[in-house]
């Protein structure tokens, strides 16, 4: 499948602060790529470089093969839906969805057949005459989204469109603009820092920090193969050890000899071993490849979220099982739930839930002292 977007080399600085760091991206037509990271870490310049409403200091934005850098935005055959929707308070729901075909002084039939077409797709077929303020969040956006893909665009970029709905119509639009995206067959880009958005959502995610891409993959191998700490621990919940990567398929964790799937590395390379808490298995103390003490028990409804302190390094366990604080216990891990990865700047940053666990007693310290 050809590129349809593709940014070489591309670097923003504001105030003397670089932005992007000298980025390279490949976008896919018909693909629906998710731009994740915190905030600050360069994915909302990223889109607006495409856009056309930042000029990079340095690299090129090609459009199917083609120079776009020094085009206008109204040029670009991009659309882009904002967090806040921008829709015309004083229009109603057709009005809104038409305008774009209005300036173009479309004739009019031809602007009732696209925005009834239209309407269906977006779920709001009979809210026509409907005014905007009378509309839900989720509406809303269902509008914006009609109004920015009537013109049909090779590429719809989407700027946390879903972040100010409830987490139930969040979901819910999360499948719809799915759906919608695979029915028009056209690329979408989409930026969020919600992980879990990220995951359900894309084709390809490209995980970003500093104004640098970390990794990009499919979302099953960004949470299963992450390329490093950060990744790891952006992408949901990570146990990260300081290992040892004793022989390829041998890794040394907490002097133990642990088998995995990895290999590739130098005999007794020091490197960052990724464990979710959902492949490890609490076990009785004798059958456990590990030892530890329950620190904490959190009850979040599809499982318990327990914190387990082995030799001082608190790991975070999922489990539908219930234990008890102050339990001693075994923890056994599978070959295939062990992830190696090699050292990073971001080695010994994130993996360790001690100060999790520290939260979660302070807190229960402090309701016995109200219960008192």
């Amino acid at each position: 499948m050809k590129n349809v977007i593709e940014l070489k080399n591309i670097s923003v600085t504001f105030d003397e602060e670089k932005i992007l760091d000298h980025i390279d991206l490949e976008i896919k037509d018909k693909e629906f790529v998710t731009l994740l990271g915190p905030s600050g870490c360069g994915k909302t310049t990223t889109l607006r470089v495409i856009a056309g409403f930042v000029s990079p200091n340095e690299g090129d934005v090609l459009f199917e093969g083609n120079s776009i850098k020094d085009l206008p935005p109204h040029k670009r055959h991009v659309n882009t839906i904002f967090q806040r929707y921008a829709l015309f308070p004083h229009l109603n729901v057709y009005e809104n969805i038409a305008f774009g075909l209005r300036v173009k002084k479309v004739p009019e039939k031809e602007i009732k057949t696209a925005v009834t077409e239209i309407l269906k797709l977006v779920n709001l077929s009979g809210y026509e005459k409907r005014n905007i303020s009378k509309l839900s969040g989720g509406q809303q956006q269902r509008v914006a989204i009609g109004r920015a893909i009537i013109n049909r665009p090779k590429v719809l970029l989407l700027d946390e469109p879903l972040a100010a709905l409830d987490l139930k119509l969040r979901k819910d639009m999360q499948v719809e603009l799915k759906n919608i995206q695979k029915s028009l067959g056209i690329t979408f880009i989409f930026v969020t820092h919600d992980q879990e958005e990220a995951l359900a959502m894309s084709d390809t995610v490209v995980v970003m920090n500093e104004g640098i891409i970390q990794q990009i993959g499919t979302p099953q191998d960004i949470y299963n193969e992450p390329k490093n700490a950060f990744v790891a621990d952006f992408i949901g919940e990570s146990n990260i050890l300081d290992g040892i990567m004793k022989n390829d398929y041998l890794a040394v964790i907490n002097g133990r000899d642990f088998e995995c799937l990895d290999s590739g590395f130098a005999p007794n390379e020091r490197v960052d071993i990724v464990i979710r808490p959902e492949d490890v298995d609490i076990v009785p103390p004798m059958q456990g490849m590990l030892e530890g003490e329950v620190t904490s028990v959190t009850f979040l409804g599809v499982h318990y979220e327990i914190i387990v302190d082995v030799c001082g390094f608190k790991w975070m366990i999922q489990t539908t099982d219930e234990h008890k604080v102050g339990e001693k216990v075994g923890l056994y891990i599978e070959p295939d739930a062990i992830h190696v990865m090699k050292k990073s700047k971001y080695s010994g940053m994130y993996g360790d839930y001690s100060t999790f666990s520290d939260e979660i007693e302070h807190l229960s310290d402090l309701n016995e002292e109200d219960e008192d």
